[in-house]
């Protein structure tokens, strides 16, 4: 008899090089939840904190490096704030991605940096970091949000380019081992993209990172990653693999025709979409509530609300969305995305993960409910979790295969039994 893993890759639910997609360098690699993580805002964790935030799965946290927070005197730097936090996180074994950002007073009027002697001074300010935490695993990402109001006093790409070729330069001479990313973009800036690709940033990026936001199903960033893939390629160079990454991207739960619980269908469904497009890192926005006004969506993207409560377990009252963090990284911890399976129609979704011999499934629709068909073998029995972690009724597949009743939250499924794909025909 045939292995399950030899069968699975005859028909097409494997691929046959599993192994093929591992990222480079510092970045994560593509078992879940290597990749997985949130935005934060603080560098000194309430007690409790980030113990909760790792118990759901978390493996990264994404903060802000603020130039006029530590070079508050010219050419002196103060990095004790980010000493404590990068001591704090690595106690809970996450990592984390740094934004070297926005301005600094003493140059440039306080402005984002302009004239070559804030670029140059900025330079000297993050090679200064990277060498202070070198080997520590950080991401660093050059500014945030660019193409917006981030940048002052107006959103500028030639100013940005020349500000990140000169702080890569200066990061790779001191530091070549650091891995540097950018440009951040808020939403899918493809004029702001190709400006900075032009301009050869992608000598020194080691991966692009993007901010996808939309009030759309996360499912519709597909096309926008393969506009991407395609213009990386265009302009990366030779030989060079340069994967992209969602350095954040969040459904505020305040939207119109959005809730809280409807936000947390859109979290396992967007790291879901991610990582089956190749995406090595998903930062979801944000960890908790940064407000409690219901009519301000910016108060609203947490994965749990705004009142950190001290000395209660839990600290933070969880959301939706981070019982669904604690679901997915529970049901796929330690496996590998696979492939996407051809059933249903365009907007379902039935995702294969694989460790080794085992094979677990993620599946869900866009639309309104339905049934779709897997191949399974007759009688073969499989648990469902739903994406809350609740458990759901079990299934069994008939003659014509494995029936699964779809809605807008992913379910994920485990075969009870080794041979649950293996065909009848085939026996033991």
């Amino acid at each position: 008899m045939r292995s399950l893993a030899s069968w699975l890759v005859a028909v097409g639910w494997l691929a046959c090089c599993p192994g093929a997609a591992v990222a480079r360098g510092e970045l994560p690699g593509p078992v879940v939840p290597e990749g997985l993580g949130v935005n934060i805002h603080f560098t000194d964790p309430q007690p409790g904190e980030l113990e909760m935030l790792a118990r759901a799965g978390f493996r990264w946290v994404r903060m802000d490096f603020a130039w006029g927070g530590t070079e508050r005197e010219p050419g002196r730097y103060d990095f004790r704030a980010y000493d404590r936090l990068l001591a704090a996180l690595e106690k809970h074994r996450l990592r984390a991605l740094l934004i070297l950002d926005y301005s600094n007073p003493h140059y440039d009027r306080g402005l984002s940096p302009a004239s070559e002697e804030g670029r140059q001074a900025m330079a000297r300010w993050a090679a200064a970091a990277t060498r202070h935490f070198r080997g520590r695993g950080v991401l660093w990402e050059m500014y945030n949000e660019p193409n917006i109001f981030f940048w002052k006093p107006k959103p500028d790409v030639e100013a940005y380019s020349k500000l990140a070729l000169a702080v890569g330069r200066a990061i790779r001479a001191a530091e070549p081992g650091e891995t540097y990313l950018g440009p951040a973009t808020s939403e899918m800036d493809f004029r702001f993209l190709e400006a900075c690709f032009k301009a050869g940033l992608l000598e020194y990026w080691s991966a692009v990172s993007v901010h996808p936001y939309r009030q759309k199903g996360p499912e519709t960033v597909a096309a926008d990653y393969a506009r991407l893939r395609g213009l990386i390629g265009q302009y990366a160079p030779k030989g060079k693999q340069i994967p992209i990454l969602s350095g954040e991207w969040g459904y505020s739960s305040a939207w119109k025709d959005m809730d809280e619980v409807k936000q947390g269908k859109m979290l396992p469904r967007q790291w879901l979409t991610n990582l089956a497009n190749g995406v090595p890192l998903s930062i979801w926005y944000d960890w908790h509530d940064d407000g409690t006004d219901p009519k301000e969506p910016e108060h609203h993207f947490g994965t749990v609300g705004n009142a950190c409560h001290a000395g209660r377990e839990p600290v933070y009252d969880p959301k939706p969305a981070y019982r669904a963090a604690e679901a997915l990284t529970a049901a796929l911890g330690g496996f590998q995305f696979q492939r996407r399976l051809a059933v249903g129609q365009g907007d379902d979704y039935a995702l294969v993960f694989a460790r080794g011999q085992e094979v677990r499934l993620a599946a869900w629709t866009m639309a309104a409910g339905r049934k779709v068909e897997v191949v399974a073998r007759e009688g073969a029995k499989f648990k469902v979790t739903g994406h809350l972690g609740q458990v759901l009724p079990p299934l069994v597949a008939g003659r014509t295969g494995l029936g699964i009743p779809l809605t807008d939250a992913p379910q994920y499924l485990v075969p009870e039994t080794p041979d649950a794909f293996l065909p009848a025909a085939e026996g033991r």
